[in-house]
């Protein structure tokens, strides 16, 4: 456990306005990543892969959609590196530009029927570029905040960063529930479908808002301030060449299991703001209610993650993602089974247990992985450890998903798909030391013991 303090939190004024910024940026970020998988499931199979049959055409684009998470990674190392040296906002407002931009050309992009296959071939390029900016935005706006929150409050502001990805499940899907509410069913798949992309010029501003407005973090200008001047032969430097490295190094099984407590988070997410769509809709549910219901999933999502990173300053974090874990293996099978009754009780039923259950392990998490970390190894570290778990189990969970249920005819072999993310997060939570230390009261600081594992 590393559990790094500078020293005096920023003021209340502008712990809020951090934290603002952090789930704007995040929300905006998140909205343009999601709204691709949104699209991936509506229209993209017949926009871009029209030459195939319709099986075929979903599989490819829930492929397309996966292959942003391949770079995922990749953005965690490259942004890690330079957000360590060069500063966590720096590295943000990067990220957000570039996401900016990728998703307002795929908005712009020509379909197959103008430019045939380089249609598909620059949708996929963009995507990647998509993936690389997700992958640096994660550290970069959760550092952005937990670093400036005190340590008993940690779990609360970093609940900020954490909700950004729930709330732009809400905006895209409002977005996209507008649209076919608005438009004929050509009119959508035509031009309409554009829209949620080109909406997404809101990205670059609020990075260029950032910039301009919000400081790094202290934790980062007290690393900033411990380096040697330069032409300071004798000094021995403090910072390693390169964090990556050093992260892999000192913090090997803190990246390992980083990744494997977000496993099961991404698994079941990206299988129920997805997968659900598409196959729901072969069970005759309209495209509007059940984007309607995981609109509703995804509010309860967002309402239990402050509950629950509040509640874990309070107990600590492992008291609370252990239950949540149990909770998220559990209804797994249950989950499924409600979806398949296509009725609108039960799936709201099923979509609500998977939000809140979602919510109890998505909270505490931004805290945890700071507190997991040294501040000269965090972005690189938390980034690497995060995006690991995002590809491996976000990715491809649609993907993988779609295959299991046409190869077995059953949706129960995607629960248990599911439950095996569950069970292997629940080994990493438990093998992980606890991070949180209750700060004590002024006065009374000879009796703080930081929480056993």
């Amino acid at each position: 456990m590393v559990d790094e303090d500078s020293g005096g939190a920023p003021p209340e004024r502008v712990l809020r306005r951090v934290a603002a910024a952090a789930l704007s940026a995040s929300t905006l970020e998140w909205y343009d990543f999601y709204i691709y998988g949104t699209a991936a499931a509506l229209v993209f199979n017949t926009v871009f892969f029209p030459s195939v049959s319709p099986v075929v055409g979903t599989l490819a684009a829930f492929a397309t959609f996966g292959v942003g998470f391949l770079f995922r990674p990749v953005g965690g190392v490259v942004f890690g590196h330079f957000g360590d040296r060069m500063g966590r906002k720096r590295m943000l407002v990067v990220a957000m530009v570039m996401m900016g931009v990728a998703t307002t050309l795929i908005g712009l992009l020509p379909t197959y029927a103008t430019i045939g296959v380089a249609a598909p071939i620059l949708l996929v390029l963009l995507r990647c570029v998509q993936g690389l900016a997700i992958g640096g935005q994660y550290g970069g706006a959760m550092l952005l905040v937990t670093e400036n929150a005190p340590p008993h409050r940690r779990g609360f502001y970093g609940s900020f960063a954490q909700m950004g990805p729930s709330l732009a499940v809400i905006l895209s899907n409002v977005v996209f529930l507008v649209l076919i509410a608005a438009l004929p069913a050509e009119a959508f798949a035509s031009w309409g479908w554009r829209v949620p992309f080109l909406l997404s010029v809101l990205v670059i501003g609020l990075g260029l808002y950032i910039q301009l407005k919000i400081e790094d973090t202290p934790d980062f200008r007290s690393l900033q301030d411990s380096a040697p001047e330069p032409g300071a032969a004798e000094a021995t430097p403090i910072r390693p060449r390169s964090p990556l490295v050093e992260a892999l190094r000192t913090h090997p099984r803190q990246i390992l299991q980083s990744g494997g407590m977000i496993l099961v988070i991404q698994v079941y997410y990206y299988i129920l703001i997805v997968f659900m769509v598409s196959y729901v809709g072969t069970l005759g549910v309209a495209r509007s209610t059940i984007l309607t219901i995981i609109l509703i999933s995804s509010g309860a999502t967002v309402l239990t993650i402050p509950l629950f990173a509040t509640l874990s300053d309070r107990v600590g974090r492992k008291r609370v993602l252990v239950p949540a874990g149990a909770a998220t293996l559990l209804s797994a099978f249950p989950f499924f089974w409600l979806m398949e009754t296509a009725t609108v009780p039960g799936m709201l039923v099923a979509a609500l247990t998977a939000g809140i259950v979602l919510g109890g392990l998505y909270g505490p998490m931004a805290a945890f992985f700071t507190e997991m970390f040294s501040t000269s190894v965090r972005y690189s570290g938390a980034s690497v450890g995060y995006q690991l778990g995002a590809v491996v189990g976000g990715g491809f969970a649609p993907l993988i998903a779609a295959s299991l249920l046409a190869a077995t005819g059953t949706i129960n072999a995607v629960a248990a798909f599911v439950a095996v993310a569950a069970v292997l997060t629940l080994v990493s939570i438990v093998t992980t030391k606890e991070s949180y230390r209750p700060v004590p009261r002024p006065g009374a600081a000879d009796r703080a013991v930081p929480q056993s594992s």
